[in-house]
């Protein structure tokens, strides 16, 4: 039995949704890009102290990111960050991956205890740490150091990177592991051509918030560091605030030199990384 009026009033209906959804996505990206948009005006802005509630600037001009390499240092800072990016991507992803398998292939006394701790720890507030780490940085003299503050780093990547793999390495099945070693494979070769490359977009995956974290962080790099040689790009953002006027100028183009190098990063592995946070969580 069919309804032509409710037919026909839902047929009506349908535009009218869809100027909806598209109004709502709108708003959405205007919301969500703008402080991006003013990130970028205000780096390019010749008056960027004075723009006040402008939208657009008042013209365009490199000066902003020119100070800010050449009497911000900020050269260095971004290569201070990059240094301790690549080094805490690759160390968590390698301690991260046998830790996941150890947890998900190996049958040991307090395994569940280990994974209890293992979320406890991604929920302890970062400014918890602080004087702890900081302590036991002093007496390891690893203060002032860039490979303190990767060592540091990877511990505080190392809780979700475990737990999103062990979902990873779970979700492989015994018995492909099993053939492998039928036909005469060793466990590197079945690691390195089975195991490997069936978990590597959750490597990926927790690669990225490894990556994100050392890259963004602030209060760690500032606590740790002494000399302004050794700062972070983070770090090096906040020698522009003064006491009592902020270069803005200057503060949005180290800024928008801070968010370029993630959002390359981002939007080269975006499609492993939603593909890789979906599978690691269907089993774990």
């Amino acid at each position: 039995m069919t309804f032509p009026k409710l037919s026909a009033s839902l047929d009506q209906g349908r535009p009218l949704c869809r100027i909806g959804l598209g109004s709502a996505v709108v708003a959405l990206l205007v919301f969500t890009l703008f402080p991006v948009y003013w990130m970028v005006s205000t780096a390019l802005d010749p008056k960027a102290l004075t723009r006040g509630s402008d939208v657009l600037p008042s013209g365009i001009t490199l000066d902003h990111f020119q100070l800010v390499f050449e009497k911000g240092n900020f050269g260095t800072y971004l290569l201070n960050s990059a240094v301790v990016g690549i080094g805490t991507i690759v160390a968590a992803a390698v301690l991260s991956l046998f830790a996941a398998i150890a947890v998900a292939r190996f049958k040991f006394r307090f395994r569940t205890s280990v994974l209890i701790m293992i979320l406890i720890v991604q929920m302890v507030p970062l400014e918890a740490l602080v004087i702890p780490l900081f302590i036991q940085m002093r007496d390891y003299d690893l203060l002032n150091s860039l490979l303190g503050l990767t060592i540091v780093y990877i511990a505080l990547s190392l809780p979700f990177a475990i737990w999103t793999l062990r979902g990873f390495v779970a979700t492989v099945p015994k018995e492909v592991e099993e053939a492998a070693y039928l036909d005469g494979a060793s466990w590197p070769r079945m690691f390195w051509s089975v195991l490997l490359p069936l978990v590597a977009p959750g490597l990926v995956a927790t690669s990225i918030f490894a990556f994100i974290t050392a890259w963004n962080e602030f209060v760690f790099a500032y606590t740790f560091m002494k000399g302004s040689d050794k700062y972070t790009a983070a770090v090096g953002i906040y020698q522009f605030f003064g006491e009592n006027s902020t270069a803005w100028g200057p503060v949005m183009a180290s800024s928008t030199l801070v968010t370029v190098p993630v959002m390359i990063f981002f939007v080269i592995v975006h499609r492993r990384l939603g593909s890789g946070l979906a599978a690691g969580a269907v089993k774990g």
